[in-house]
C-alpha cells in the first residue's frame, strides 16, 4: 500500500443501495387513493351505531350526536387519523363500548352520497342534515342580502362619511404641525 488508507477500503466493499423511490411520506400524504373508488355500503351491526358529528374537540376527539338519542364523546381510530379527515356534520359509525355508554370510537366516516342511501334506506332518520354548510358554533354566522348593496340607507350612509372628511380637512392646520 502506498497510501497508508487506502488499505483500508478494499475495492470491493458493500455499496450502499440507491434510491429509486420518489419521495418518503411527505409525498404520500398529498395524493388521496380513496377519493375515485366506489365502496360497498357498511351498515351498522349490533354493538355499533350511526351518529352525526357536532363539535371537533382536538387531539382525535369529537362530541357526536347519536341517532339513538345520546350524545357521546367519540375518539378517531388510529388508522383514519391523518387519512380521513372528520368534519362537523358528517355522519359517521361508532363502535360502543360495553363499559362505557358515554364514550365510543369512529370506525368509518361516510361520504355525502352513502348517507343520502342510509335515510334512503331509514338507517339514519329523514331529520338529519347531510352536506350542508354549518358552522362549528352551532350555526351562528353572517347571512349577506343579494340586494348588492342598493339601498338608500347605504348611500345616506357614504355621504356622511363624506361630510366627516371634509370636516376634518378644514380643522387640521398645516403650520401647527
Amino acid at each position: 500500500c502506498l497510501y497508508p488508507f487506502s488499505c483500508l477500503v478494499s475495492p470491493k466493499a458493500p455499496k450502499m443501495p440507491k434510491n429509486k423511490g420518489k419521495g418518503g411520506k411527505n409525498r404520500k400524504r398529498g395524493t388521496n387513493k380513496n377519493d375515485p373508488v366506489k365502496r360497498e355500503l357498511i351498515l351498522k351491526e349490533e354493538g355499533q351505531e350511526y351518529a352525526q358529528c357536532t363539535k371537533m374537540l382536538g387531539n382525535g376527539r369529537i362530541e357526536v350526536a347519536c341517532f339513538d338519542g345520546v350524545k357521546r364523546l367519540a375518539t378517531i381510530r388510529g388508522k383514519m387519523r391523518k387519512k380521513v379527515w372528520v368534519n362537523v356534520g358528517d355522519i359517521v359509525l361508532l363502535g360502543l363500548r360495553d363499559f362505557q355508554d358515554t364514550k365510543a370510537d369512529v370506525i368509518l366516516k361516510y361520504m355525502p352520497d352513502e348517507a343520502r342511501q342510509l335515510q334512503k334506506q331509514g338507517e339514519i332518520p329523514e331529520s338529519a342534515k347531510i352536506n350542508e354548510e354549518s358552522n362549528a358554533e352551532g350555526g351562528q354566522g353572517w347571512e349577506f342580502d343579494d340586494d348588492g348593496g342598493d339601498s338608500e340607507e347605504s348611500d345616506s350612509d357614504d355621504n356622511r362619511a363624506d361630510e366627516d372628511d371634509d370636516k376634518s380637512d378644514d380643522d387640521v392646520d398645516v403650520d401647527a404641525i
